[in-house]
């Protein structure tokens, strides 16, 4: 449900990102683990995490009104 929010946001921001599944790619989920996080969505921008659908820290991130 949260990962579905964060990709309407960044879509309706016109922000490009890439969907990564931990479910079907196991790259993806050792990345996840390595940023310690056993939960999602996780959002990197500019090396700065943001966990869950959280629109401040993502409209902060980005720079988005």
């Amino acid at each position: 449900m949260f990962c579905a929010k964060v990709k309407e946001f960044l879509s309706q921001n016109k922000i490009e990102f890439t969907d990564r599944n931990i479910a079907a790619d196991q790259a993806a989920l050792d990345e996840l683990e390595k940023l310690g996080y056993m939960t999602t969505p996780v959002t990197v921008i500019d090396g700065q995490v943001v966990v869950g659908f959280d629109r401040d820290k993502l409209q902060k991130r980005l720079k988005t009104g």
